[in-house]
């Protein structure tokens, strides 16, 4: 390609850049958030101290009440928490990290930092700042005092020109063209500046002599020869590499630290996070060591990685990844998803540290939507242990440009930042309450004083709930005299149903809630619930209301399904405006997965990901149906347990947004009186919630991890019936392992079935039922139900009070009937609080076993 063609294909990228909305000059990405310059910022006047610790040398007492106090250093933006109930002090960071013998450069100086951000430049590459080294070591920090504590605004960087400024590669008549511009001092400069590469005859920028005395001298000779943004794009063009616009990159960013009660509240306002537009910030992380444990102290990291997971202080596996997980889980409008997600979600926005003298709690109370939890251990970085949130204020995405046949993808970045400040409480604990069974406790209080979970009927004797998913019908292609045709097959009609239910009472079964899928607007697949029409092909409208009045009559819990933010089909469904959007500007696509190659078959049609304003509308068109039918209830397949944006143009929805549309068609159902069974089960969901099904009853296994625990189980237990995935569908293969964990973890048993053969979802997109006739797991059903329902039925819905680890494969579960039941997953019997518990198997005691 010659040089003309290159400039005219560089002219062309750009042109097209600037006509999709995501220019280098961060257009879309930093509206009304650019940070003001440098000259702007002043330290204000030294804070002055209200008390003192002898033990916080260089720390000003700012706020204190009945149990705690927080000191602060106005030089260094470092905060301390004094629990006096404990004595433990939590540092916001080490105080060694000078003398850490592990970490070094950058990892060390991060040890003193209390925010990261990390930023793109225009070419979508991402770097990252930190408070010590970007601010605090510039002298850019002010701290005020305000109203129960301390407010903490950092800049971020300077206007001072770097090596960064200075281009990356000159041609041979480049070079040319500015000495000749240039005396003697000047032509020194730049001959110093870049080493030439005799292959290529091109000079290449000499990293390790530009700084001092000769960096001032080589950006003052280009500055004389004229050296513009404009010649800096030709020559990138020309010589095929990228580099930052030279601009200054300044940002601010603000902390705030207050007391209320027994725990420190952390809030960082997203509208004061400022930035220059070039260079949109991705994330900001909060306290990445508050209460870090070192290298010499034993204790846990807690992490909420699906029912809850501990990860131990210097567990020597610094050689594997460390912990990071979305809270929620993934958000299908910015992950090209291709295989299935073996890991756990994320269901509660906590976490926590476990020491030998205390423990902390942090609450993610706004920003969760958009929050990421990270874990570490010592070893790898640095020799502390440590757990902090991450939260996303910009995302970026990718658009692809064609210019006279040469592609190039160019980063596109979302509209404007969250649409929430980011808010942590951190709640300090002590003697009992210093476990991850405390903060359980803890957690579930705070969720019941705010009304986020049910409270919990009077504690008594009941039988354990049995759920059942039916599938009503599917669409599979046929075939007339050779021609294709889409047929709904029925699976399990209503009638059928009342079969089944019969017989399972008939085997004692009890308790039945019954989610009923595949039942409306064309099956399992069905159209968005704009309108809702019964399928003719499961009995139809009054084929229901018969079917809700036989449940009605047998004690039966029904709960119709549907999904709500996915369309599975586009019929009656207008992707170009109703699904959501990508930051690449199409419809959120999702394609089934190839069971075989556990990836995603993108020859297949593909579901879109609705926008999630249309949630509160098709709810209420659902539940008017639904109540008029005589179902009292419905079962949400999706609306519990994901968050989506929609990155429509000029029209954003962020996860936060989403989680708000979410809240308001959950109320659709609660005005119409109806009951809510959801998959999942996000907290958000859990006030609306009678059941959650799919419910987490493990971790997710990362190498990371030491130990999984019923952290959500001791949470939602006594407001919320719940119950894993159903066994016939799950990974387990021996019902017996199965059994052991719904008893320790106090879940129900569930099963997913048809009625019709296993035959007939053959040469159908319904592979994953491929064991679901209800015929073949009957007798095995009942049998798994009566003995977890013998084991747990004393204890009713009572809350789990207590969990631990007796010794390997052996827990005890203590619940608010004073029912224990210790579980024995070992091949072999143990020996536990003077009792023998046979191999695979458990023992119940305490007042009503």
């Amino acid at each position: 390609m010659s040089k003309i063609q290159k400039a005219l294909l560089a002219g062309a990228i750009a042109a097209a850049l600037l006509a999709a909305g995501c220019s280098g000059e961060g257009a879309d990405a930093g509206a009304g958030q650019e940070a003001p310059a440098v000259e702007a910022f002043a330290k204000g006047k030294p804070l002055q101290a209200s008390f003192a610790d002898s033990r916080l040398s260089g720390m000003k007492g700012v706020a204190e009440n009945g149990r705690l106090r927080l000191l602060a250093n106005d030089e260094t933006g470092e905060i301390a928490v004094l629990d006096q109930a404990s004595g433990e002090i939590w540092r916001s960071n080490p105080a060694e990290a000078d003398a850490d013998p592990l970490a070094s450069g950058i990892n060390k100086e991060l040890l003193s930092s209390q925010l990261q951000l990390d930023f793109y430049n225009s070419f979508g590459q991402i770097s990252s700042i930190n408070s010590f080294t970007d601010s605090v070591k510039h002298k850019q920090l002010r701290m005020e005092k305000i109203d129960g504590g301390v407010s903490v605004t950092y800049q971020f960087g300077t206007a001072q020109k770097t090596a960064e400024d200075v281009p990356l590669r000159l041609s041979a008549k480049r070079m040319e063209e500015l000495s000749a511009k240039l005396d003697n001092t000047g032509k020194r400069a730049l001959k110093i500046a870049y080493t030439e590469n005799k292959e290529t005859a091109v000079f290449e920028r000499n990293d390790d002599a530009l700084n001092g005395l000769q960096l001032t001298r080589a950006l003052q000779a280009l500055e004389t020869a004229g050296y513009t943004p404009e010649l800096l794009e030709q020559d990138m063009a020309e010589l095929g590499f990228t580099q930052e616009k030279a601009a200054p990159r300044v940002f601010q960013a603000t902390v705030n630290y207050t007391l209320e009660e027994g725990s420190l509240l952390v809030h960082v306002p997203v509208g004061e996070i400022r930035f220059p537009a070039a260079y949109p910030v991705n994330t900001i992380s909060v306290l990445s060591f508050f209460g870090a444990g070192s290298a010499r102290e034993q204790g846990s990291i807690f992490v909420p990685d699906g029912s809850g997971s501990l990860i131990h202080f210097n567990n020597g596996k610094a050689k594997y990844p460390a912990y990071q997980q979305m809270v929620y889980g993934s958000d299908q409008t910015m992950e090209r998803i291709e295989d299935d997600a073996r890991e756990q979600p994320v269901r509660l926005p906590v976490f926590g540290l476990i020491k030998e003298k205390g423990a902390f709690l942090g609450i993610i109370e706004e920003g969760a939507a958009a929050a990421a939890v990270k874990a570490d251990v010592s070893g790898r970085l640095n020799s502390y242990n440590n757990v902090y949130p991450s939260f996303y204020v910009i995302n970026k995405g990718e658009v692809t440009l064609d210019a006279n046949g040469q592609q190039r993808s160019l980063p596109k970045f979302q509209e404007a930042p969250m649409k929430s400040d980011f808010k942590v409480r951190y709640v300090f604990l002590s003697g009992e309450d210093a476990s991850y069974e405390g903060m359980a406790r803890y957690y579930r209080s705070y969720l019941l004083d705010g009304g986020a979970l049910a409270k919990p009927a009077e504690a008594k004797a009941e039988d354990m709930p049995f759920y059942l998913q039916l599938v009503g019908s599917i669409s599979k292609k046929k075939h007339l005299l050779g021609i294709p045709y889409e047929a709904q097959v029925p699976l399990t009609t209503f009638k059928q149903a009342e079969d089944i239910v019969e017989r399972l009472q008939e085997r004692r079964i009890s308790s039945i809630r019954l989610k009923y899928d595949g039942w409306f607007n064309g099956g399992l697949d069905h159209k968005v619930p704009s309108s809702v029409s019964v399928d003719r092909a499961v009995g139809g409208a009054k084929g229901l209301e018969s079917f809700a009045a036989f449940a009605k009559a047998k004690g039966i819990e029904l709960y119709p399904a549907a999904a709500l933010l996915v369309a599975r089909t586009t019929k009656g469904f207008d992707e170009s405006d109703d699904a959501a959007r990508t930051l690449r500007a199409v419809p959120a696509r999702v394609y089934p997965l190839d069971l075989a190659l556990n990836r995603r078959d993108r020859t297949q049609e593909p579901s879109y990901v609705v926008s999630p304003r249309f949630a509160p509308s098709y709810a209420g068109t659902l539940a008017d149906s639904l109540k008029d039918s005589g179902a009292g209830g419905v079962a949400l397949t999706d609306l519990a347990s994901q968050l989506n944006s929609d990155y429509r143009k000029r029209d954003q929805i962020d996860r936060t947004e989403s989680e708000r549309y979410s809240l308001d068609a959950l109320q659709q159902f609660r005005e119409r009186g109806l009951s809510m069974m959801g998959e999942g089960g996000n907290v958000y969901a859990l006030p609306y919630l009678t059941d959650v099904t799919h419910a987490p009853m493990g971790d997710s296994s990362f190498k990371l991890e030491d130990e999984e625990i019923p952290f959500y189980q001791m949470v939602v237990r006594g407001s919320v019936r719940y119950a894993g995935r159903p066994f016939n569908l799950s990974s387990y293969t021996d019902d017996r392992l199965y059994v052991l964990r719904c008893i320790e973890y106090g879940a129900g048993v569930s099963f997913e079935w048809i009625y019709a053969p296993n035959s007939s979802v053959k040469d159908s997109d319904y592979h994953r039922l491929y064991a679901v006739n209800y015929g073949m797991w009957l007798d095995k059903a009942a049998a798994m139900y009566e003995e977890v329902n013998e084991a747990l039925g004393p204890a009713g819905q009572s809350p789990i009070v207590g969990h631990e680890k007796l010794a390997d494969g052996v827990y005890r579960t203590e619940y608010g009937s004073g029912l224990a039941v210790i579980v024995n997953y070992n091949a072999h019997p143990v020996q536990a609080e003077g009792r023998t518990i046979e191999a695979r198997s458990y023992a119940t005691g305490g007042g009503q076993a």
